[in-house]
């Protein structure tokens, strides 16, 4: 999975647009290896990113759990925390 993509969800607040988004659009550049789509191709592409986002967030408004909601803050110190023990601390 591509780094970029983080889990949406379960978290309090929920995830917002922006974050579906991003997650879209990292998704159509690893599917399609293009980080910037040509001319030719940018409707297509913005049309896959836009689909995409429209789909997660219905799957993340029909997911149900029972677990309590994540973190924001919490998980992103695990994910400092995990990416300082695995390249070391930069200054």
């Amino acid at each position: 999975m591509c780094r970029n993509i983080r889990v949406l969800h379960n978290f309090q607040p929920a995830a917002t647009s922006d974050e579906v988004n991003a997650a879209a659009l990292q998704y159509v550049r690893k599917v399609s290896g293009m980080n910037k789509p040509s001319k030719a191709n940018e409707a297509a592409f913005n049309r896959a990113v836009h689909e995409v986002a429209h789909i997660t967030e219905h799957l993340l408004a029909d997911l149900v759990t029972t677990s309590p909601p994540k973190d924001r803050e919490v998980e992103a110190a695990r994910r400092r925390a995990r990416s300082a023990e695995r390249f070391g601390r930069v200054a």
